[in-house]
C-alpha cells in the first residue's frame, strides 16, 4: 500500500517511540493537535487502530509496534545515508577541474602536483583556454582569471596576485636589430603581437598606442605561438615573467612596467567554495603563488 503523506507516518512513529502526542509535537515542531489530525488519518487510512488513548499518552497497539519497527529501521537508513553523504563530502578525492588562461600554466601546474602528493585520491583535470568557463553550468570547480575584477553574482573571488609582463626576444633578433637602451628606444624594431586590434590585455593596447601598426609584423591568438614566434627571431614579443624566467633561449629586453602588470583572481562558484577538495586546490595555488618571485601575491580571504 502506498501512502501520500509520509508527514503522517513520521507523526505516528515518533508517537509510538515518545509515547505521548505533547513530545511528539515537541520533536516535530507541530501544534499537538496536528499530530492528533495525523496519528487519526492514517488510522483510518490503514483500517486500525495504531494506538492505545489514555490519560498518560498513547500505548502502541501490535500495528503500532510494526509501525515503531519500521520506522526505527527507516531514520537509522536515513541516518547512515547521511552519514556516507557527509563522508563523500569530506573525503578529497574524485574529480577536480580547474582552468586558467594558458599563460598561467607556470603556476597552476606545480600548484596541483603539490596537490596530488597531498591527496592521492584526486582525479585532476586542467583545461587552458582562452575562453570564460562558465562554473554555474559545471564546467570547472576553480578558475584562475586575470584582468578586471569577475563580477559574476554565484561566484567567490580572492585575488592570488598580479602577473608581470615583459618584453622578450631571442638572441638572433637582437644580433640582427640591436638591443633597445630602453622603453624610449623602440623605433625601428619589429613586434609581435595579438591577433586583434582590440585586445583588452593591458600590455597590447600599450602596444596599439605606443608603436606604428607597421611595426607589428607577425599576429598569434594563442601564447604558444607568440613564444614559438619570438624564439624565431621574428620580433619582440610580450611573455609572462612566471612563463620565461626559466627559458634560456629568451631575452628581457624590457623589464615590466606597472601598466602591463594584470590582476589574477581565483574563482569559486558559491555552492562548491567551501568543500574540502575545493579549498585543498586554493589552499596549494596560494601557496606556489606565494613562492614564486615572478607572481606578487596578494592577501585574499576563504
Amino acid at each position: 500500500m502506498s501512502f501520500e503523506n509520509w508527514d503522517e507516518i513520521r507523526t505516528a512513529y515518533q508517537v509510538a517511540r515518545v509515547g505521548t502526542v505533547s513530545g511528539a509535537a515537541e520533536v516535530l515542531g507541530v501544534h499537538h493537535a496536528t499530530v492528533i489530525r495525523h496519528v487519526d488519518a492514517l488510522e483510518e487510512r490503514l483500517g486500525t487502530r495504531l494506538f492505545q488513548r489514555h490519560p498518560r499518552g498513547y500505548t502502541p497497539t501490535e500495528a503500532g509496534l510494526q509501525l515503531l519497527a519500521v520506522g526505527q529501521a527507516t531514520e537509522d537508513q536515513f541516518s547512515q545515508l547521511a552519514a556516507r553523504i557527509a563522508g563523500a563530502g569530506a573525503e578529497i578525492s574524485g574529480e577536480l577541474i580547474i582552468t586558467s588562461l594558458p599563460t598561467m600554466s607556470g603556476l597552476v601546474v606545480p600548484a596541483l602536483a603539490r596537490l596530488m602528493i597531498e591527496h592521492p585520491a584526486l582525479k585532476l583535470r586542467y583545461l587552458t583556454d582562452q575562453r570564460v568557463f562558465r562554473l554555474e553550468y559545471g564546467e570547472a570547480h576553480v578558475a584562475i582569471r586575470a584582468g578586471a575584477r569577475p563580477t559574476e553574482p554565484d561566484n567567490v573571488v580572492q585575488p592570488l596576485g598580479t602577473n608581470h609582463m615583459a618584453l622578450y626576444a631571442s638572441a638572433d633578433y637582437l644580433d640582427r636589430m640591436g638591443r633597445p637602451a630602453g622603453i624610449g628606444d623602440l623605433d625601428g624594431h619589429r613586434f609581435i603581437g595579438a591577433d586583434t586590434r582590440e585586445s583588452r590585455a593591458p600590455f597590447y593596447r600599450w602596444l596599439a598606442e605606443t608603436q606604428p601598426a607597421e611595426a607589428v609584423v607577425f599576429r598569434a591568438n594563442e601564447p604558444e605561438s607568440t613564444e614559438a614566434a619570438i624564439h624565431s627571431g621574428i620580433g619582440l614579443g610580450f611573455l609572462p615573467v612566471l612563463q620565461a624566467q626559466n627559458d634560456p633561449r629568451l631575452i628581457e629586453v624590457i623589464a615590466p612596467i606597472p601598466e602591463w602588470d594584470s590582476a589574477i583572481w581565483l574563482v569559486t562558484h558559491v555552492d562548491l567554495h567551501r568543500t574540502p577538495k575545493v579549498q585543498a586546490a586554493l589552499a596549494a595555488l596560494k601557496g606556489v603563488a606565494q613562492e614564486c618571485g615572478a607572481l606578487a601575491a596578494e592577501g585574499g580571504g576563504a
